[in-house]
């Protein structure tokens, strides 16, 4: 019998063990690896084996220049493709690239292709932002459950992660600027590339961004978030507001909406998991936005590692404010003329539908970048386990703020042979700002109906 107790208490100290083990952020002998051998963000600062993908060499702010409306020149303009992969050499290519991007070659042979050219990691992100990261390596911790963070700081809460969860995390808090006030412009094309774009004003700030943020009394919010939509005439005036909580579970989202044609602001809580992305007709959930956004808890996550893989990067070319959206969005899929795909290392990790729980995607991969946590490329299974949707991020270093972001997010459904494209700025009339201010205040329902008055 003692035996048999002893055996007992050993199992549950071994699974508590386990489990503070699986809770606990990392030693600080591990944590001094960033800066070292790793990159501030947590990449590895050196390429790999046969040099294909070089070390860490963050750009300056003063990589190129900046026009008038904010758009950013392109330091690799005057660099060629090395090769393109198309739907006749995948075959070579096939271990770096997504089930999801071979998928597209194989539905768009004669069009559809990935112009690989030299890897250059520029990202990077301000000093504090840095420091910020290095603290949560050591004290930022997942509540129970997983669906939120605990002594979390800015971004990037687990830089070196031990789970799919922890990756997961790092892109739903990963540094987009604190702050941000933007115009974009949204495609939603019919099979022959005809589209009528939905135009967009959109403020993101950060909780520590707020005049009013009080650090000893941080709260739930993690970020606000204000769109509204401003063409085509009969959508404008209508104005999404979210206030996006670190743990979900215990605080749902919190978003409204101010209907102009009602003139009346209601809540909305299908804002949230698969509810019906704005003005997307049909072609992104709600969580789809920013490639992936809202609450984890639906979706076991599973970290597969690290692998090499081809991804939209550095997409100068594609944010070129003398090309108008008609040059971009083509039939199929956008313009592959314009893009920019690099070898990168990404983070692997496999989100399965949890039983009992619900939504439109049954399984979804994710491949994020390791230099800035930025989702790259998701290939969503339907509930049959069919690829459906492949989402794909053309991102770019905006080098004179030291924010990594993205240029333009895509959706292509497989199954329609349709796809949604977000993000253009081309035609607008100024960049993005960063260094948005705001006060709680401006981010309540009450002022809704004064910002969607039309």
């Amino acid at each position: 019998m003692n035996k048999t107790r002893s055996l007992l208490q050993a199992g549950v100290l071994g699974l508590s063990l386990l489990a503070t083990s699986v809770m606990a952020a990392v030693s600080a002998d591990e944590a001094a690896k960033l800066g070292s051998t790793l990159t501030p963000m947590g990449a590895e600062k050196a390429g790999n084996a046969d040099g294909s993908i070089g070390p860490w060499e963050p750009l300056s702010k003063t990589a190129g220049s900046v026009d008038g409306k904010g758009f950013l020149s392109d330091p690799y303009g005057s660099e060629k493709p090395l090769f393109t992969i198309t739907a006749q050499n995948a075959e070579q290519y096939k271990d770096k690239l997504s089930p999801g991007q071979l998928a597209m070659l194989k539905r768009y042979p004669d069009t559809f292709k990935i112009p690989v050219f030299k890897t250059h990691r520029g990202s990077t992100a301000p000093a504090d932002v840095f420091a910020a990261i290095k603290a949560n390596a050591t004290k930022a911790t997942l509540v129970e459950g997983g669906n939120g963070l605990n002594d979390f700081r800015t971004a990037v809460p687990f830089p070196i992660p031990k789970s799919g969860l922890e990756v997961i995390w790092n892109h739903i808090t990963r540094y987009r600027g604190g702050s941000v006030s933007r115009l974009v412009t949204q495609a939603t094309p019919q099979q022959n590339g005809s589209f009528n774009p939905v135009y967009f004003s959109d403020q993101f700030v950060f909780r520590d961004k707020m005049k009013d943020y009080d650090p000893n009394n941080p709260g739930n919010i993690l970020f606000y978030f204000k769109q509204e939509v401003t063409a085509p005439a009969r959508l404008a005036g209508t104005v999404l507001l979210v206030h996006e909580t670190l743990d979900q579970v215990k605080e749902p989202r919190k978003a409204w909406i101010y209907n102009a044609g009602q003139r009346r602001v209601r809540q909305a809580p299908q804002v949230s998991y698969d509810g019906p992305g704005t003005a997307a007709d049909g072609l992104r959930t709600s969580d789809n936005l920013d490639m992936f956004n809202g609450a984890p808890d639906r979706y076991d996550w599973k970290l597969e590692g690290k692998k090499e893989l081809y991804i939209a990067s550095n997409a100068f070319k594609l944010d070129d404010p003398k090309l108008k959206y008609t040059d971009i969005i083509k039939a199929g899929h956008i313009n592959q003329d314009l893009t920019r795909y690099e070898l990168r290392r990404v983070w692997h990790v496999v989100a399965t539908l949890k039983p009992g729980q619900r939504h439109i995607y049954a399984k979804r991969d994710f491949y994020i970048d390791e230099d800035t946590w930025q989702a790259a490329v998701i290939d969503q299974y339907d509930g049959r386990g069919q690829l459906w949707r492949v989402s794909e991020a053309h991102a770019q270093p905006y080098y004179n703020v030291e924010v990594p972001w993205y240029t333009l997010e895509t959706i292509y459904d497989l199954q329609s042979g349709r796809y949604l494209a977000l993000g253009m700025k081309n035609e607008e009339k100024r960049a993005y700002d960063f260094g948005f201010s705001a006060s709680k205040a401006d981010f309540q329902p009450a002022a809704l109906r004064q910002s969607g008055i039309r």
